[in-house]
């Protein structure tokens, strides 16, 4: 299968502006916020900018894109309030996602803060239940670091909201996330070994997209920070391993990796595309 990968682009100026931004850094898919992740935001995506955003990924890539939704969105919680934005918000992002031609929406399942796991997953299930999702959209609910009372750190988890809700949704698999909540992922058989867990209790077919970072904390520390392909604790041999598992090979790969010590998202395709071993 041929190597789907990309990063998550800037929409500044125009969603489809993301196009041009993921060509340059040699991307050939992608994840997008459709407004500021750190407010309350209607996408306000008007219907020129949708068409050339379709338009263009349809001219110069592969696909898919994702939908990352704001960072405030919390399904676990308790709070009537927090959960009506939650939904609020969800419903905005799959209703761009269906006008922008994108397949995915990805979300942190957030925190219980205190309704404790069972009843966390129980309030999620509960708020995807009740987004009206376009049918050629699917939500993804991303695995995570862990800390707290945030749910997701387990692949159990995953799994719980997976059972509990009557709507179909898959799940994005965070590497430094994963690593960082306890799955060592730093060689091979360490990367056999979380995958088939993974398999085990959420199932490899529900995996629709892979976020591809390498973190700059050891395993099961719960410090979700990311660093560069092959220059954190996952190093070039977990990496490699997870770039070239058979049952990985046609997953897309996104790249939240930072920008930093002259170093960006194009110097983390090039790094993945030279891990690739051609079939």
């Amino acid at each position: 299968m041929s190597l789907k990968i990309g990063a998550h682009v800037s929409v500044a100026g125009g969603v489809d502006n993301a196009v041009t931004n993921q060509t340059e850094i040699g991307g050939n898919c992608g994840q997008i916020f459709t407004h500021s992740p750190q407010v309350w935001q209607n996408p306000n995506i008007d219907e020129d900018e949708a068409e050339a955003f379709r338009s263009g990924t349809k001219r110069d890539l592969e696909g898919p894109w994702v939908i990352h939704t704001s960072y405030l969105v919390n399904l676990c919680t308790p709070k009537a309030g927090l959960r009506e934005k939650s939904l609020d918000s969800m419903q905005r992002e799959v209703d761009a996602a269906t006008r922008l031609g994108i397949p995915y929406v990805n979300v942190h399942l957030g925190a219980h803060t205190g309704a404790g796991v069972d009843g966390g997953l129980d309030n999620a299930a509960s708020v995807i239940d009740d987004v009206d999702v376009p049918d050629d959209v699917t939500i993804l609910v991303e695995s995570d670091a862990g800390a707290g009372t945030k749910l997701g750190g387990e692949f159990e988890h995953l799994a719980g909201v997976i059972d509990r809700t009557e709507t179909e949704i898959d799940v994005c698999l965070d590497t430094a996330h994963a690593f960082a909540a306890g799955y060592d992922l730093s060689s091979p058989d360490a990367v056999n070994e979380t995958l088939a867990a993974f398999d085990d209790v959420v199932g490899l077919d529900h995996l629709k997209c892979i976020h591809l970072n390498d973190s700059k904390h050891a395993c099961g520390t719960h410090k979700d920070e990311h660093a560069h392909i092959g220059e954190g604790h996952v190093g070039d041999a977990g990496m490699e391993r997870v770039i070239n598992h058979p049952d990985l090979r046609d997953v897309p790969l996104v790249l939240e990796t930072p920008t930093e010590d002259g170093r960006g998202f194009a110097w983390n395709v090039d790094r993945v595309r030279e891990l690739r071993h051609e079939e």
